[in-house]
């Protein structure tokens, strides 16, 4: 058995194939990485609260003998000889055949065409860009607290944000904190660290109108510029300009405006629909038993929303693979087939601090309540690093955030358009990574 990825949907069906076959088939993953990354806390590290690799949960520490890690980036799917190829880390080509194959690839950067985003904007979707923005959020503040030209020190002290999802929305508050805190540390006033969301809708859209309405009322206050109804029209070495024709003077530009499917299923003969494997209720490929795909890959059909695909959120990439690895399970003889249903269990949003969003099973909840909320959902959620998790959340109660800046990633390592955001972009890490069209 093989699945593509090892994100929220890949490493959820391992472990449930593993455990609903007991160990007795040979489970096969291929990602970049040994680890599965909690996602929702990557703008934590970021922020200077968690360390990396907390929440980068090794594949080895948490899935049994019988799943085995193939480091590599799948570049070659042959449906019709069920092989599998892929380039591990030193450029060495690896093919395998497969008797069942799991497309949980997850997604990447959706680019739009606006002039200067490829250039100068960062995404948000792996180690790698936490480790940069971390350490180039540091150097602009270290920078401007070296400079007499106000104009240098307003643009180096400005942090746009654009798209206010759920990721950009997190960045923006845990952001905003973290640059106070330097600031004061520097010398420089806390009051003049100025971050800027642009969002083209509302706050969190999609999202319950609560959570919505709470993280924008919280990142106001805390005097985050929150630009609703507004678009990006252009980026540039020295500024951003706005749809309403405001030029912000900026040196860090996050572009978090959504996903896309991993292009790597774009040249497969299956049927695609907006970019994600049209599957079946049970997460089969229509005219392929062999095949599967789940979480970001898949339009797996949304029971409660007929006619429509299910979000692309962790929740359901999670309860996917799980399923997944029932049903390939019940393939083989174990179990039986079912297919895709959930219950909303409500979302969690972290604004930093003690501020929070939660609306668990539909009940509202703020401040400290919905900090409490998040965060032992956070822990629950996690496959492992709990108490390292934990640790880290207590100490950075009782301790200032530490500003180390170690420039151990740069900007040309972390490219906006690239299919595998998982991993540098450059000769530490894989070879042959480049971006796919």
């Amino acid at each position: 058995m093989v699945i593509v990825g090892s994100g929220f949907a890949g490493y959820h069906t391992a472990k449930s194939l593993a455990r609903r076959t007991r160990g007795e088939i040979e489970i096969v993953v291929v990602s970049p990485t040994n680890y599965f990354l909690y996602l929702p806390l990557l703008p934590e590290v970021a922020g200077g609260i968690l360390e990396p690799r907390r929440i980068a949960v090794a594949l080895s520490d948490t899935l049994p003998p019988c799943v085995r890690h193939a480091p590599g980036e799948v570049d070659a799917i042959d449906l019709e000889a069920r092989e599998i190829g892929w380039l591990d880390p030193e450029g060495v080509a690896h093919r395998t055949s497969y008797d069942r194959l799991v497309l949980a690839a997850g997604s990447v950067h959706k680019v739009m065409p606006v002039p200067g985003v490829n250039e100068y904007a960062v995404g948000f979707r792996g180690v790698p860009e936490a480790f940069y923005l971390r350490d180039h959020i540091v150097r602009q503040i270290d920078l401007a607290a070296m400079s007499d030209d106000p104009e240098e020190v307003a643009a180096r002290c400005t942090f746009v944000v654009v798209g206010a999802g759920y990721t950009g929305t997190e960045v923006a508050a845990q952001g905003q904190l973290f640059t106070r805190a330097l600031a004061r540390s520097r010398g420089l006033d806390p009051e003049a660290m100025r971050w800027v969301l642009v969002s083209r809708g509302r706050v969190l859209a999609g999202l319950d109108e609560h959570l919505s309405r709470t993280a924008d009322a919280v990142l106001r206050r805390r005097g985050v510029e929150v630009h609703t109804d507004t678009t990006m029209d252009e980026a540039a070495a020295d500024g951003v300009l706005l749809s309403s024709g405001e030029r912000i003077p900026t040196r860090t530009l996050l572009w978090c405006v959504g996903v896309r499917v991993d292009p790597l299923i774009e040249d497969l003969d299956i049927e695609i629909d907006g970019g994600r494997v049209v599957v079946e209720p049970t997460l089969q490929v229509p005219g392929r038993p062999e095949l599967y795909a789940c979480g970001d890959a898949a339009a797996v059909p949304d029971p409660s929303r007929p006619g429509e695909a299910t979000p692309m959120t962790a929740q359901h990439a999670v309860r996917q693979g799980t399923l997944a690895g029932r049903n390939i399970a019940a393939s083989l003889g174990y179990g039986t087939v079912r297919g895709y249903r959930h219950r909303d269990l409500g979302f969690v949003v972290d604004l930093g601090g003690l501020e929070a969003a939660a609306a668990p099973l539909n009940i509202p909840l703020t401040g400290l309540a919905a900090k409490v909320v998040a965060r032992g959902y956070h822990l629950a959620a996690m496959p492992g690093n709990r108490l390292r998790t934990a640790t880290d959340w207590l100490i950075e109660a009782v301790q200032p955030r530490q500003s180390a800046q170690l420039g151990l990633v740069r900007s040309p390592a972390v490219p906006l358009d690239t299919a595998s955001p998982e991993v540098p972009q450059h000769h530490l890490g894989f070879p042959h990574a480049t971006t796919r069209s």
